[in-house]
């Protein structure tokens, strides 16, 4: 029964104006709405809900992430849109930032404005 749902994601933000530049104007995600309690966004084939909260904390790890075609490429569009890729101690990271896991493909991450920690990754 979900298999043939559609995914929609969730993710914290204590700013909505300032989630909103960052996921539309930064990311390139399509905004649907806008209400007091959120943003509703539309990425690929799934929806993005991004809840305002008056504080939080973030969690550790991904709380959002997109697989793209051409990591390397996502990453230098990122970084071009002014995103910055993060590096991690004892990570085997290359000059972008992206990390390849031992069974091949691809990841990078970086953070909102709200520091919930994003990803790309590419299949092996």
């Amino acid at each position: 029964m979900l298999a043939a749902g559609r995914v929609v994601a969730f993710a914290p933000a204590t700013d909505l104006d300032e989630a909103q530049r960052f996921y539309v104007d930064v990311l390139g995600l399509e905004l649907v709405s806008r209400d007091g309690f959120g943003i509703m966004l539309e990425s690929g084939a799934g929806t993005i809900r991004i809840a305002a909260l008056r504080e939080f904390t973030p969690q550790q790890g991904t709380t959002l992430g997109w697989e793209v075609e051409d990591v390397p490429t996502a990453a230098r569009w990122l970084a071009g849109r002014g995103v910055e890729l993060l590096k991690f101690d004892g990570v085997a990271q290359d000059d972008l930032g992206i990390w390849t896991p031992p069974g091949g493909g691809a990841v990078a991450w970086f953070r909102d404005p709200s520091g919930n920690t994003l990803s790309i990754s590419g299949r092996g």
